[in-house]
């Protein structure tokens, strides 16, 4: 039986038309959603609920977009489906050029939770990727002093020069949450996925955290596909912000965010920035309303 229920209407697909490609990426796009849908079992599938649907999505190489919208929206099951920890019920997603079968290689992950192992060191807990992901796990052994270094550097980049052999409760929430995006990097990923890093730390360590992540991003170009719920976040750090709406989660609002890169943080005192802000807390208010049946 199909969903009854009504929903707001989808974001057009940017490169929707007579002359669109109607299965595979395009030139120069790295995230490609197809029509996506997605529920998660068999029995919902049958009786059409689902948690996300009707989602096309174009993210262009080095992109760095943001997922707003209210909670259990879906927001987390794009990303497993992004990353291909989750495959769509319908509809097609492309990762670089290649249609995603399973759980990708080429991606590290950041989440609210650090989830550093504490009996590793900040060294240790970093080099954890490189130790259990092919094909970095075979040449471990022969690579560790070139992957030490490695790691050290991204290191003095976060502002962690000298904690190389401090164990996690040895370092505070937001240090902790710097390791975490090392950990992410340290294999050089084309893609890096955030999941709400930044939410349970303090005002002063988030907005430390946005700058660092950001000249990561400047220096690097790696794709960047961050949730959050902090729309001064997604605006700070965002090429393109897209609201969801409530379950089942669609694209409703795509916002380009025309401001210059790098952005310093005395932009998000301005006006044109925090109208940018008032404009995305609209669309996700009106994305909250339930929709009343004709």
């Amino acid at each position: 039986m199909a969903n009854l229920h009504p929903h707001p209407s989808p974001l057009p697909h940017a490169g929707a038309g007579a002359n669109a490609p109607a299965l595979g990426p395009a030139e120069k796009e790295f995230v490609a959603f197809r029509d996506v849908w997605l529920a998660y079992n068999a029995e919902l599938l049958a009786a059409g609920h689902f948690a996300v649907e009707a989602i096309d999505l174009s993210v262009q190489q080095g992109e760095f977009i943001a997922i707003v919208g209210p909670s259990g929206c879906g927001k987390s099951t794009f990303m497993k489906l992004t990353t291909g920890l989750k495959m769509p019920s319908r509809g097609k997603i492309f990762i670089n050029g290649q249609a995603v079968t399973g759980p990708l290689k080429i991606s590290g992950m950041a989440f609210q939770a650090p989830s550093l192992l504490p009996w590793r060191t900040t060294m240790h807990n970093v080099l954890l990727p490189l130790e259990i992901v092919e094909p970095h796990r075979s040449q471990f052994k022969a690579r560790r002093k070139e992957y030490e270094e490695r790691a050290r550097k991204l290191l003095q980049k976060v502002g962690l020069a000298g904690y190389e052999d401090k164990f996690p409760w040895q370092l505070s929430g937001g240090m902790q949450q710097r390791v975490s995006i090392c950990r992410a990097l340290i294999h050089e990923p084309q893609m890096l996925l955030l999941d709400e890093p930044f939410g349970a730390l303090d005002a002063f360590t988030r907005e430390e955290l946005w700058c660092i992540l950001r000249d990561l991003w400047v220096e690097q170009k790696f794709n960047v596909i961050l949730v959050t719920h902090d729309l001064r976040e997604s605006v700070f750090l965002a090429d393109t912000v897209y609201v969801m709406s409530g379950s089942p989660g669609r694209f409703v609002e795509k916002k380009q965010i025309e401001l210059a890169h790098p952005r310093d943080l005395e932009l998000t005192y301005t006006r044109e920035f925090t109208d940018i802000v008032h404009e995305l807390r609209g669309h996700i208010g009106a994305a909250r309303k339930p929709v009343t049946p004709a």
